[in-house]
Formats: C-alpha cells, sequence, structure tokens
C-alpha cells in the first residue's frame, strides 16, 4: 500500500483488535519498542506440547501498532512453534491488506515481540533456542 491511508483490514483489526489483553503466568512474554515512533508491544503466550494455545498482547502505540499486534495474533495462534517462527511481516501486511510505507516498522515490531515471547518461554523451560531466534533476540538487546 502506497498511500497515506489505512486499508479497512487495518482499521477493522484496530477497532476490534483480536486477542486483546494479558495471559496471567504466561509461558513467554515479548515486550518490544521503537524508540523514534513510542510504540511499546507486549506479547504473551501460552504453549502446550510445543504449540501456542493462546497468544494475547497489550499495545501502546498507534493504529498500525495495535493492526498488526492483533494480526500476529491470529496467525500465531494454534501454530507449532516452529511454524509461528515463518510468521514475517510480508505475512502480517498481506493480511491487513498493506501499510503506508512510514508504518511498515509496526509489522517488523509485531514479528519482533512474537520472537521474543518464543525466546522467553524456550530459554525459562531449558529448551533449545534455534539460530534465527537467538540472532533476533541478541538484535534487539543491542537495539
Amino acid at each position: 500500500m502506497e498511500s497515506n491511508t489505512y486499508s479497512s483490514g487495518v482499521i477493522r483489526h484496530f477497532q476490534h483488535p483480536h486477542n486483546y489483553g494479558k495471559i496471567n503466568n504466561a509461558d513467554g512474554i515479548g515486550i518490544v519498542g521503537n524508540v523514534v515512533c513510542g510504540d511499546e508491544m507486549r506479547l504473551y503466550i501460552k504453549v502446550e506440547d510445543d504449540i501456542i494455545k493462546d497468544v494475547k498482547f497489550e499495545t501502546f502505540g498507534c493504529v498500525a501498532a495495535i493492526s498488526t499486534s492483533s494480526v500476529v495474533t491470529d496467525l500465531a495462534k494454534g501454530k507449532r512453534i516452529k511454524d509461528a517462527l515463518k510468521i514475517t511481516n510480508s505475512k502480517i501486511l498481506k493480511e491487513l491488506g498493506g501499510l503506508p510505507l512510514i508504518k511498515i516498522h509496526c509489522s517488523l515490531l509485531a514479528v519482533d515481540a512474537l520472537y521474543e515471547a518464543i525466546y522467553d518461554y524456550l530459554s525459562k523451560n531449558k529448551k533449545k533456542i534455534p539460530e534465527k531466534v537467538q540472532k533476533k533476540h541478541n538484535q534487539l538487546k543491542r537495539a
């Protein structure tokens, strides 16, 4: 989407976000933010038998940040950890019908929040952390 307007998918997810809220005693929590725009995302996962059984988010941010948080939870819910790690910002953008170029970073934040929640879950449970998850975690820690 090249214009500065939001698609109907973005507006729908902003007005009626899916999976909004907090999971008490979450198995994994991903917290990411963008200092430039001020968005902060918290993503909570509940995992059973390597499947993300529940996922919720709390986002302080713009229309795009809330919409991308909603979509990433839809895409991750019910997926095996390894399949959830295949979720990309391109999939989020497709699901939403695009975002203005200046807001694409919000879809990257949503993916980062998911990766951080998975990293948190795997590390707490002393499970093997895939190289791409470790690499992403290290990048986010440096930022």
